[in-house]
């Protein structure tokens, strides 16, 4: 089974897509000034449903 990835931006995360697809992707919103990034489609979920780990500092 081919692994599914998403984009992630300051203001949207995209729907899954292969690899190469995601690093075309990457490239075109770095090309227009916007900082974006490659995450696993499972990883992409849980930022979607805001599921963040936050540290618990002793």
């Amino acid at each position: 089974m081919e692994k599914r990835y998403v984009v992630r931006t300051d203001e949207k995360i995209s729907d899954a897509m292969s690899r190469e697809e995601a690093i075309k992707k990457v490239k075109e919103y770095h090309h227009q000034g916007m900082g974006a990034y490659i995450v696993s489609e499972d990883e992409g979920e849980r930022l979607k449903n805001n599921h963040w780990n936050t540290p618990k500092w002793s």
